[in-house]
């Protein structure tokens, strides 16, 4: 694991607390507290485990304030390293959660399904995808957990502000990363909470599954959030406060760059579509990635497989490839190819 940097006071009442992710390589998560009328207010809570907690508390007690002074916690997204204390913390203070109402409502639907649920539905999206049978059964017989965050108190919508007399917090709805994720912009400081819509140096997960074409363009929607970020008024002012790497600058030139980076890997495909028609594995295993396909863990290359299909998904929306192939093992190639013999 990373190693965890301090604490560290970034002026006017406003601090970075490291929150680690025990077990996981992301190492941990940037939890920002920030000085209100009434207690401190969160962005964001980090991972549910006894030494993430453990770091929340001790940071807190370094910015000057105790856990249960917290009035609030505002979450950028669902996802278990950026929500998974809420329910400790609202225990243990009281204070307030708020999402935006589409991360609150996946989060509603996968609190109704157990984890033997949860693990056959991952399952019968390998299957569809065309994994190899080795792999399907790696993951089966892997304990799967999910965890799942607290519910929030409160939604969030694009453009609201925060409910904290004294600080004009406002949302900015960002989708693609999850389906609500939210920058969170404190325009008189010039200062933008940006979670994990943009990050200084890596591009964050934008996946789709399962496959069928009702659950929207999560690609497409994230690269149009992007370059609606990028266009902020004043964008190029702000210092941007992700929830993982480093602060920056340059809001609209790392923008373009994460739009230039998709775009590269969308014609990357399509030119490997043109070959004939293929599996979502034979797809995602023929890609270029961080770690090379043979030496990635079964769940990362569900997650590559879930990338893929949200690239597919868009260049479906473009018309430059096609489904075809039955339901339960569907196929995509180019256009041009779809309409002729495979």
């Amino acid at each position: 694991m990373r190693d965890v940097p301090p604490v560290e006071d970034l002026g006017e009442g406003l601090w970075s607390i490291p929150v680690p992710v025990p077990g996981n390589p992301i190492g941990f998560t940037y939890v920002y507290a920030i000085s209100a009328p009434g207690g401190p207010v969160l962005v964001d809570t980090g991972w549910h485990h006894d030494d993430s907690w453990e770091a929340l508390v001790s940071g807190l007690k370094q910015t000057g304030h105790s856990i249960d002074q917290v009035q609030g916690a505002v979450l950028t997204h669902f996802h278990a390293d950026h929500a998974g204390l809420t329910g400790r913390l609202r225990e243990a203070s009281d204070a307030w959660v708020a999402m935006h109402p589409s991360d609150a409502e996946v989060l509603r639907r996968l609190g109704e399904r157990t984890d033997d649920e949860r693990s056959a539905s991952v399952i019968e999206q390998m299957v569809r995808a065309g994994f190899p049978e080795e792999d399907v059964e790696t993951f089966r017989s892997s304990p799967a957990v999910f965890p799942s965050p607290a519910l929030p108190d409160l939604a969030l919508g694009d453009g609201e502000r925060a409910d904290v007399p004294g600080l004009d917090l406002r949302a900015v709805w960002t989708p693609g990363h999850t389906p609500g994720h939210l920058c969170l912009h404190l325009a008189e400081r010039d200062l933008l909470f940006t979670g994990d819509h943009v990050l200084p140096r890596i591009t964050p997960h934008v996946g789709q599954f399962p496959l069928d074409s009702a659950d929207g363009d999560p690609l497409g929607d994230f690269l149009a959030a992007q370059a609606r970020i990028g266009r902020m008024p004043g964008a190029d002012r702000l210092l941007c406060l992700p929830s993982h790497e480093r602060r920056f600058t340059g809001l609209p030139a790392r923008t373009g760059e994460i739009v230039d980076h998709h775009e590269e890997r969308l014609e990357s495909m399509a030119r490997l579509l043109t070959r004939g028609a293929t599996t979502l594995w034979e797809l995602t295993s023929s890609l270029e990635w961080r770690r090379p396909w043979t030496e990635m863990r079964i769940m990362a290359r569900h997650m590559a497989a879930s990338e893929t299909a949200a690239h597919l998904r868009l260049l479906e929306e473009r018309g430059l490839v096609r489904r075809t192939g039955p339901a339960e093992l569907p196929r995509w190639a180019s256009v041009t190819r779809a309409h002729g013999p495979e």
